[in-house]
């Protein structure tokens, strides 16, 4: 077995464990990162650009309605369901997510708290109305009929379910079937702030744990550095899975440089076999 995987499996060994996941956990069911290995330099809408009125919006909903339908027919890969199996085990306490494609529930995971929301749900911004993502995909459709038609095959997908999509000039905009106002998915956007009351459940998560696992997170916003730094601070080893440099290293107790997939399987091996 790899040196460092033995040790990590030594120091996860401590149950019970609590995980803090990345999109590179998501990239193996299809969905790109942001800053993965070998990944273009992307610009994500802010929360504030998509305030500022209709262009910003319809660019937004236009690409987000073609990359839809890869975001929702994407399945969890062996790194969800191994999760998955090591919460079953009794290894695994809860699960902090920064993906929004919610395939840690898919997988079978129950102790989630999805940090930056969930992109199958919608939310109106003015009176906070909740509906789902599929119930507003087919009030785009029937909007603007042959708009997937012209916008072609050949459309890149971008992390969180839109696409790169040039041209959106025509696309019709849906709005809040309660008061007018303006529909956003549930999601936390860059420059939006997480939920005080979600932070406050994921720190409570962190405490309770004897390890915390973090796979396939960069860790450059702060929204995930913030429990690495927590856990150091607290004396709860840090074990770190993923692909490239992360923030979060030098606080690591282990560094494992290698795919979430293959790594967490093995993880869920040795732990169901301990159970």
């Amino acid at each position: 077995m790899d040196v460092l995987l033995d040790r990590a499996l030594g120091v996860l060994a401590r149950r019970p464990i609590v995980a803090l996941t990345g999109a590179g956990l998501s990239t193996d069911s299809g969905i790109p990162d942001y800053r993965g290995p070998g990944s273009p330099r992307r610009t994500p809408m802010t929360y504030q650009e998509f305030l500022s009125g209709e262009a910003a919006q319809r660019r937004y909903w236009a690409r987000s309605y073609i990359g839809w339908a890869r975001m929702a027919h994407a399945a969890p890969n062996t790194g969800h369901h191994a999760l998955a199996a090591l919460e079953r085990c009794g290894a695994l306490h809860g699960l902090i997510t920064q993906n929004v494609d919610g395939l840690h529930g898919e997988a079978g995971s129950r102790a989630v708290i999805d940090l930056h929301g969930r992109i199958a749900d919608v939310v109106c911004v003015g009176c906070r109305r909740r509906t789902s993502r599929a119930q507003l995909q087919e009030r785009f459709t029937a909007l603007n009929p042959g708009f997937v038609e012209a916008a072609g095959t050949a459309v890149e997908a971008a992390p969180d379910g839109d696409a790169e999509l040039a041209a959106v000039d025509g696309f019709r905009l849906a709005w809040c079937t309660e008061c007018g106002g303006v529909l956003k998915p549930d999601v936390v956007f860059f420059g939006e702030n997480v939920p005080r009351e979600r932070v406050a459940r994921a720190y409570a998560m962190v405490d309770a744990a004897a390890a915390l696992l973090v796979a396939g997170s960069s860790l450059t916003v702060m929204s995930g550095l913030r429990f690495v730094r927590h856990a150091h601070k607290a004396g709860i080893p840090v074990v770190i899975v993923n692909r490239g440099a992360t923030r979060g290293d030098p606080l690591a107790t282990v560094r494992v440089d290698a795919g979430c997939s293959e790594t967490l399987s093995a993880l869920a091996a040795v732990a169901s076999t301990a159970a």
